[in-house]
């Protein structure tokens, strides 16, 4: 069935039930036969986006594959929460590797799966981190081979495991342990980082798509998706981290609802280096409003507010809105290889 993009009036509520819809449009999460995949007991911190983010995608992964899935995860947040030897909260086959080699582990695993000729699915998983920078060479490559792997980023935008590092999907301006604000530079430069959406489309594989643990209908589709194609897939989910981002713990689906709503987080699909579907802003909010909620960014507002960065702010998230056409009045441009065609 296609996807169907819900409204709020049919659901009443943005939690996981949604039983006012018909059982075929509810969520993997509202099901009482749901994989329970990354299990309680884990010691994520209060709020985390990843543990969502994590558990939506993970379950809805079981479910499209039977439960025929094994899971390779990068060290990082979600590893070292999940399973402090000797314990473990994953409730499914589910591997270890080193912070820059998963994609390459995953790739194993599925080369092994074909030569026992087991229809066994293969989901790697990492940080922003252990994906935008540690392994970013060994993605590439099995981007460039066209592995049979579905590769999950969840992008809370820093290191956060070892104590709130810059990545290189690190916004700018702000305040990490390793980009602390100066007069001349306000946190994290302008100009640069990676957008790794727009460079797995570079590689023309046959899906990438960005997720945000708020729209949990989007992502599970998403996932659902990306199970369906062979070949090298890549997922992009924005997960906030209240305590790498100094927000309140209660804020976290709302402060990946505003990256949207913002157009700072494009939400899109793509199919061989070209842009297929968008999810279009459904209220357009300033940048201020989503950037203030944010102890990392509260250096540009206080007594002497930055106005020159968080014009720049806006500069971006308009640019993100009129390139990705997220406006409900505007198209979308189509991207070959990241650029527009």
């Amino acid at each position: 069935m296609a996807h169907q993009e819900l409204k709020f009036y049919q659901t009443g509520t943005f939690t996981v039930g949604n039983r006012l819809l018909p059982p075929e449009l509810r969520s993997v999460q509202s099901a009482v036969d749901r994989t329970n995949s990354l299990d309680s007991g884990h010691r994520a911190c209060q709020g985390c986006g990843e543990a969502l983010g994590a558990r939506y995608a993970i379950d809805a992964a079981m479910r499209v594959t039977n439960k025929q899935m094994i899971a390779a995860n990068a060290t990082g947040c979600l590893e070292v929460f999940s399973t402090p030897y000797p314990e473990t909260s994953w409730q499914i086959p589910w591997i270890h590797s080193l912070f820059g080699n998963t994609a390459a582990v995953a790739t194993g695993i599925a080369a092994a799966m074909k030569v026992k000729n087991k229809d066994v699915r293969v989901v790697a998983q990492g940080g922003d981190g252990g994906t935008t920078d540690i392994g970013f060479g060994c993605l590439s490559g099995m981007f460039e081979r066209n592995d049979d792997v579905l590769y999950i980023c969840y992008d809370n935008q820093a290191y956060m495991n070892t104590g709130v590092q810059r990545s290189s999907a690190t916004p700018p301006a702000a305040r990490t342990a390793t980009t602390v604000p100066v007069p001349n530079e306000p946190g994290n430069v302008f100009g640069q980082g990676k957008n790794l959406p727009l460079i797995a489309m570079a590689h023309h594989i046959p899906y990438v798509a960005t997720a945000t643990v708020a729209d949990l209908h989007d992502l599970e589709h998403k996932v659902a998706k990306a199970m369906s194609v062979r070949g090298a897939r890549y997922i992009h989910i924005f997960v906030p981290c209240p305590l790498g981002w100094g927000a309140a713990s209660h804020d976290t689906i709302k402060l990946a609802r505003m990256a949207k709503e913002t157009g700072l987080f494009p939400v899109f699909e793509a199919e061989y280096g070209s842009v297929t579907h968008v999810s279009k802003i459904r209220r357009k909010i300033p940048v201020d409003d989503y950037l203030r909620l944010q102890k990392r960014f509260a250096h540009l507002f206080g007594k002497n507010p930055r106005i020159d960065i968080l014009a720049r702010y806006q500069e971006i998230a308009d640019h993100n809105i009129r390139r990705f056409g997220l406006l409900q009045d505007e198209t979308v441009y189509h991207y070959a290889g990241g650029e527009p065609v």
